[in-house]
């Protein structure tokens, strides 16, 4: 059987929406539905190209007006007018919206260690205004309910014959959400079988003591090898310059160790970091 993706999607698309647009997100329903379902109105269509494994497989996003026209409104923190119609600010926001999300989920994929979905990438490949109504090339159109904040939108995904196998747990009972809690430290053993192989199945449930340890994440701007009597002769204004370029990858570190590399963003006016690599060959 595939390796489902169904719950990595769900979460990374909460966790991008949450960031981006500064809510509160759950993904509240998934069915499966056809084109007519989506109703008569406009969608901006964003088509993104995932490889995988030997595999490329496209899933297209299908962004209604209501909800393409409210990420904006929220991107822009509030201060604008909401707009009841999609312009090329809106297709914009919504693009830049589509790819965080696919590049949050290939993150997200490629560190459980999957054997089927092993080095993970995307691609945006074209987006478009669309009568969603008339997509008619629509394979496994998906339709996600999302709450943000108190306001519920609509996200519609059509995920491409190739993909379907490792999606179609989508509408299939989910698990509540106590039941995830009790049984977190199983899923990522079975998300992670080069851990579960080296822990064995006795130490797995210990994990979760280690969970909620605090590790330290901090962001290497670059670095500079300097002598002693250079150091000594700085003073107020001294401008150092650093070995890495403006267009180079950020290092991550946890706790000292470097785990990754990153962009630098802006969020809600403070720096973060966007996940650009992360996993053991960065650490070479």
């Amino acid at each position: 059987m595939a390796s489902d993706l169904s719950n990595i999607i769900k979460s990374e698309m909460v966790n991008t929406l949450e960031s981006l647009l500064s809510v509160t997100g759950n993904v509240d329903e998934v069915t499966l539905i056809s084109s007519k379902d989506i109703g008569d109105e406009q969608c901006i269509k964003v088509e993104s190209n995932f490889e995988f494994s030997g595999i490329n497989s496209l899933w297209n996003f299908y962004i209604p007006t209501e909800t393409g026209t409210k990420f904006e409104y929220l991107m822009l923190g509030g201060i604008s007018d909401l707009k009841d119609s999609i312009d090329d600010e809106i297709a914009d926001a919504v693009k830049e919206i589509v790819s965080t999300i696919s590049g949050s989920i290939t993150t997200s994929v490629n560190a459980q260690g999957f054997d089927d979905v092993s080095g993970m990438k995307f691609s945006l490949t074209n987006s478009s205004i669309v009568q969603c109504s008339e997509e008619s090339s629509v394979n496994n159109l998906y339709k996600f309910t999302v709450s943000l904040n108190d306001e519920v939108l609509f996200i519609f995904i059509d995920f491409d014959e190739k993909s379907f196998p490792f999606v179609e747990l989508f509408t299939s009972d989910q698990p509540s959400s106590s039941a995830i809690s009790e049984d977190k430290s199983s899923e990522i053993a079975g998300g992670n079988s080069v851990l579960s192989s080296i822990l064995g199945e006795d130490s797995i449930d210990n994990l979760r003591l280690l969970f909620d340890i605090k590790l330290r994440l901090s962001v290497r701007l670059g670095s500079k090898v300097c002598l002693l009597r250079d150091v000594i002769s700085w003073d107020i204004g001294e401008i150092i310059e650093l070995t890495q370029m403006t267009n180079e990858p950020l290092d991550i570190l946890v706790n000292g160790v470097v785990i990754g590399d990153g962009e630098a963003v802006i969020v809600d006016g403070k720096f973060g970091v966007k996940i650009k690599h992360i996993g053991q060959h960065k650490l070479i």
